[in-house]
């Protein structure tokens, strides 16, 4: 049997749309494959979120799958989608995977393992459903199975299901598995997916056929990086991470024409946020964007990332020096967009700056300047690259790193203003790491060399850095690292060598910055616990150590 995986980049709620690409992959496959595979809720696109509500959305995808069903002749499709529920109980719907021959609907898997962490929330619009029988298709038994179902993990030291649809298929002995995925990016997670799905293709005893979406929905990112893997766990094919991509794999031979690699860290972070980029501006309907330009690491990243996302035609840089920007600052801005060969402005904030302090004169009249005249700046700079953004119709990037977002270190309607924070959940030391990889790409210097060396720095006053307000960023990175993302408390951190006020001085900060992150714009997440939607903190709440 010859089996075609197909990783498609989808535009949720777009069920016309990815129903004909759909339509195209199938009239190109059919005549080669025996069976076309595509990705959990492929129909959609995933995740959804409440637009599974609209029942004429639910409508538009059945009717859909009666399409693509008319065009599986000579061939088998399996495909996912949104089915609704027919019981007088339970949720709507269930997420479903449809086998499609001759017209018809031959038969129906539905998910079983709804995965209600992090940033899935499955449970408020699925069913679960309960163990479910192998296929019979060309003389070969084949479980059908649908992201989490293989994918599930111990989270907190403890199984999140009282079941293991794994059980359930190694007592069935199928002759191959099928696991439609829709399955996000996070750095080092490939790895992780390989070990996960090798561990239950093993303990099944069957080959495994692994066909995840690809592209970026809002803050997600899908890497494709769709695979094969023998009833030993051995990855026999492998299909490229961050673009869309095609496979035909014979399931009899258990053999493929091709390996593709799988790019490793700093690699993966570059690839997938240049996905997120270019889908989240292409998906909302924008053709150009607005940066930015300090002259420093973060606008330097974001602008490179930028341009080689949406070419150097569709980024306006735009620098906008202070009394107290460097010489050097503006300097390194022009040469950044020059390297990049995008367009470029200088716009100085000198005559707005002075003509706040004017208006705000006799109100703080007796005060000492303080943090509020450095905030003006960075909210003069906002109110400029909004106004560029409205005329133009450019989206403005936004350029803040998960550290500063973190401890609160960015002014809020000043350099958080934007439509979407492309770093906003890279560590500054991966910034760092993220300059070097783009140079060493590049093969030459795009980010001016004095940008890497340079202390980093607000320069909203005079001789300003960022260590004069918070800790060594590789201290910092380090303790968000455990508190966020391990969630380990305040004594354990302590307990593994670092300074104590600067633990409870993080913890602090990180806590009283909660209300600025929850009016950030969205972010790319990258990392497994992102400041974004599937992190659901209060934020009038005592801090914890």
């Amino acid at each position: 049997m010859r089996i075609a995986l197909v990783q498609t980049n989808p535009l949720v709620g777009d069920v016309a749309g990815n129903t004909a690409r759909l339509v195209e992959h199938v009239r190109a496959l059919r005549s080669r494959a025996d069976l076309i595979v595509f990705p959990e809720q492929s129909l959609l696109g995933y995740p959804a979120k409440d637009l599974l509500l609209r029942r004429e959305l639910i409508r538009r995808n059945v009717e859909a799958l009666q399409q693509l069903a008319a065009e599986a002749t000579g061939c088998h499709v399996l495909a996912g989608f949104a089915e609704p529920n027919e019981a007088p109980h339970g949720r709507l719907l269930f997420n479903s995977a449809a086998l499609l021959h001759e017209g018809r609907i031959v038969a129906v898997r539905r998910k079983q393992l709804l995965p209600t962490y992090d940033v899935f929330d499955e449970g408020r619009y699925f069913e679960p459903a309960g163990p479910q029988q192998p296929l019979e298709l060309g003389g070969l038994k084949i479980g059908v199975t649908i992201c989490e179902d293989l994918l599930w993990d111990q989270r907190f030291g403890r199984p999140l299901y009282d079941r293991d649809p794994t059980r359930d298929l190694a007592a069935a002995r199928p002759d191959l598995v099928i696991n439609i995925s829709a399955s996000p990016f996070t750095i080092g997670k490939h790895p992780w997916r390989i070990e996960h799905l090798g561990q239950r293709t093993r303990r099944i005893g069957a080959p495994l056929i692994y066909v995840n979406q690809v592209g970026g929905n809002d803050e997600l990112i899908f890497d494709g990086a769709s695979c094969v893997l023998g009833a030993d766990g051995r990855v026999l094919a492998q299909l490229a991470s961050f673009r869309e991509d095609v496979l035909v794999f014979d399931a009899a031979a258990l053999r493929a024409d091709r390996r593709e690699p799988v790019p490793q860290f700093p690699a993966d972070l570059h690839d997938a946020l240049i996905l997120g980029i270019r889908d989240y501006v292409r998906k909302c309907g924008f053709r150009e964007v607005v940066v930015g330009l300090s002259g420093g690491i973060d606008s330097s990243v974001v602008a490179s990332l930028a341009a080689e996302a949406l070419g150097p035609q569709a980024v306006l840089g735009v620098a906008m020096p202070s009394r107290f920007s460097s010489t050097h600052s503006v300097e390194d801005a022009r040469q950044l967009a020059a390297n990049l060969r995008i367009r470029f402005l200088e716009l100085p904030i000198e005559p707005a700056h002075r003509a706040f302090e004017q208006i705000l004169a006799e109100p703080f009249a007796g005060r000492e300047p303080d943090v509020t005249e450095e905030n003006i700046q960075a909210r003069v700079r906002g109110v400029i690259l909004m106004a560029l953004s409205n005329k133009f119709g450019a989206l403005v990037l936004s350029t803040g790193n998960k550290s500063e977002l973190a401890a609160g270190y960015c002014t809020l309607y000043g350099d958080m203003a934007g439509g979407l924070a492309v770093i906003s959940d890279v560590p500054k030391t991966s910034v760092y790491r993220l300059a070097e990889h783009i140079n060493k790409r590049a093969g030459r210097q795009l980010i001016p060399q004095r940008v890497l060396t340079k202390p980093p720095s607000a320069e909203l006053r005079p001789n300003q850095t960022d260590q004069d307000t918070l800790p060594p960023y590789e201290v910092l990175d380090a303790i968000l690292e455990r508190y966020e993302e391990r969630l380990e408390s305040r004594d354990e951190i302590v307990a593994a060598g670092f300074d104590p006020q600067v633990v409870d001085r993080v913890i602090r900060l990180l806590h009283a910055s909660e209300y600025k992150r929850q009016q950030a714009a969205p972010g790319l997440k990258v990392t497994p616990r992102a400041f974004g939607f599937g992190r659901r903190m209060p934020i009038a709440a005592a801090p914890l150590g």
